[in-house]
């Protein structure tokens, strides 16, 4: 079954080519599949090796392949592309400034990310999310329940970033960011086949909680999330910093991985054509820096 999302760029539905398809489809539909994802994928020792191999000197021969099958844009790379030593130097790669503006309103919210973005206006409310049928259970996600307590009719931002896309992840608003908390699990996929198998995966794989205080709206909970071949979250920005909206906050090793943004009841209006696609399980499109939503004061 073809995985879709929405494009506001040229207002269409697009097919969604995802990186490795055969093999996720192997490892989440097929019974054999299954039992050697389960002995070995989800495994923190099968993303370090491959994390590896993307760090050797020799994967820099897949940067060139791998630029012309995805049709990146090189005019946006802030280094060429013959300069990255390896893979991952490509993969992390900084952007020129012009390529992500931020969007100046100062009430406005923003993408923390370049990928796939699905909204969730009130959790407490979930009517679907990739599939029907998936419950959401935010203290495993948060780790506690005291922690999630706030939450619990707050608003969400899954990000979800494939291999092909930018791998620097941003702050969604300005304020002052706290420590960083790692919660450990299991390195599963984040991609749309696998989480229309198992949306659990966002509690159980390895993620870094963080709260960026906000003077406007107060607390709001970012999640980093590795994924298969992402064991590794790398942070720029120390605790404690006053950041600004669209700020660099840290970055993904190779794979695809997810960011979730969550913010406090009533504090957030999303935009209607991302609420509207959202509402029926539909990826929108977007780029860091673009507007996402606008905060309500409380």
């Amino acid at each position: 079954m073809d995985i879709t999302y929405w494009c506001p760029t040229d207002s269409s539905l697009k097919k969604e080519h995802i990186y490795g398809e055969k093999w996720l489809r192997f490892s989440y539909e097929n019974l054999l599949g299954k039992i050697g994802l389960w002995a070995m994928v989800r495994r923190a020792w099968f993303s370090k090796w491959y994390g590896n191999r993307m760090s050797a000197a020799k994967s820099r021969e897949k940067v060139k392949p791998f630029i012309k099958k995805y049709g990146l844009d090189e005019s946006e790379f802030l280094n060429p592309a013959e300069s990255y030593r390896t893979f991952n130097d490509f993969f992390y790669r900084k952007l020129r400034p012009e390529a992500r503006p931020i969007d100046k309103d100062e009430h406005s919210v923003v993408f923390p990310a370049d990928g796939r973005h699905f909204v969730i206006p009130d959790l407490s409310k979930i009517k679907q999310v990739y599939a029907k049928g998936q419950s959401f259970d935010l203290p495993a996600l948060f780790g506690s329940s005291e922690l999630a307590k706030p939450y619990a009719n707050g608003s969400m931002i899954i990000s979800r970033l494939c291999p092909v896309d930018y791998h620097r992840f941003h702050f969604p608003l300005s304020g002052k960011i706290g420590d960083s908390t790692l919660l450990n699990g299991t390195l599963l996929s984040v991609s749309p086949i696998a989480l229309r198998k198992r949306f659990s995966i966002f509690w159980e794989n390895k993620r870094y909680l963080s709260f960026l205080e906000n003077h406007t709206i107060g607390n709001v909970a970012q999640f980093l999330i590795g994924a298969t071949c992402v064991g590794s979250v790398h942070l720029t920005t120390k605790k404690d910093s006053l950041v600004l909206k669209g700020q660099e906050y840290g970055y993904f090793s190779f794979g695809g991985s997810c960011v979730m943004t969550i913010f406090p009841p009533n504090t957030i209006t999303f935009t209607k054509y991302i609420s509207e696609w959202s509402e029926n399980g539909i990826e929108t499109y977007g780029r860091m820096g673009e507007k996402v939503g606008d905060l309500i004061s409380i």
